[in-house]
């Protein structure tokens, strides 16, 4: 196992998003220490850590839900200040969430386009009247190049399987994202044939050269499906990995302090 000096992202790819040293105190305690951590464009970076290891607190760092009280977060290695979550997706940067923050009675093409509805041209538009058509249309295209096969797209997305729903939650993310998406726990609670499905979109959102921030306890499907993993504990990123060197048995001794690289935090 390399450095952090030593060790070249997976892909080779440009940094799309990095933090350094972030510190975040709520009151005495101290939930990041210096923490670092880095993705690329065009990888699926996998963030993992025991429970208080301060993963929530880093991405709602890196997402804008949080401001962290030090440290730096540059995107294109230029210093930003995410101060809300809008401030971030007018960056480029989108969050799925464990809970989906889906809409169960409004259709798949209506909850891709929530919030940032389209209208009709003229009249009708300044009337406000959506375009329902030009968002079915658009929403379709999506989902077929992203690999979302969803069993009807005129019902309301409550009626759908789970793994259907985190599909069109992690396609509406990517398809306003230019830079990173955050997936937090996207498979949790999914059978074997759904998650397989939401790790297969994951892998194509990669491929479209966005960057996945991938945060999971499931360490076999974080070895299945990520390029480069990093290791949170108490605050600080304690170990990095490439995929092809991380094996199980590492992965849970970094998390745990029985490992640790030299020059990772």
């Amino acid at each position: 196992m390399a450095s952090e000096e030593e060790l070249p992202p997976a892909t080779g790819g440009a940094v799309a998003l990095e933090a350094r040293g972030l510190i975040k105190r709520y009151g005495g305690v101290e939930a990041l220490r210096g923490a670092s951590f880095q993705v690329c464009a065009g990888e699926v970076v996998a963030l993992i850590g025991d429970n208080g290891a301060g993963k929530s607190t880093l991405v709602k760092s890196l997402s804008g839900a949080e401001q962290p009280d030090g440290g730096t977060i540059l995107l294109d290695g230029k210093p930003v200040v995410l101060n809300t979550p809008t401030a971030a997706r007018k960056l480029g940067i989108e969050t799925v969430y464990q809970d989906l923050a889906v809409a169960p009675d409004l259709d798949p093409a209506a909850n891709l386009f929530l919030g940032r509805e389209l209208v009709r041209r003229g009249i009708a538009g300044k009337l406000g009247m959506l375009d329902k058509a030009a968002m079915r249309s658009q929403a379709v295209e999506h989902f077929q190049r992203l690999g979302v096969t969803l069993q009807r797209a005129d019902v309301p997305i409550g009626s759908l399987s789970g793994g259907q729903r985190q599909s069109v939650a992690v396609a509406r993310a990517v398809l306003w994202a230019s830079k990173v998406v955050f997936m937090d726990e996207p498979t949790a609670a999914l059978g074997v044939v759904q998650r397989e499905r939401v790790l297969d979109v994951i892998r194509r959102v990669r491929d479209e050269g966005i960057a996945v921030v991938l945060i999971s306890h499931n360490m076999p499907e974080v070895l299945a499906v990520a390029d480069r993993i990093e290791v949170l504990r108490l605050g600080r990123r304690v170990a990095r990995f490439t995929a092809a060197e991380a094996t199980l048995e590492h992965l849970v001794a970094a998390m745990t302090g029985a490992l640790s690289q030299e020059g990772a935090a």
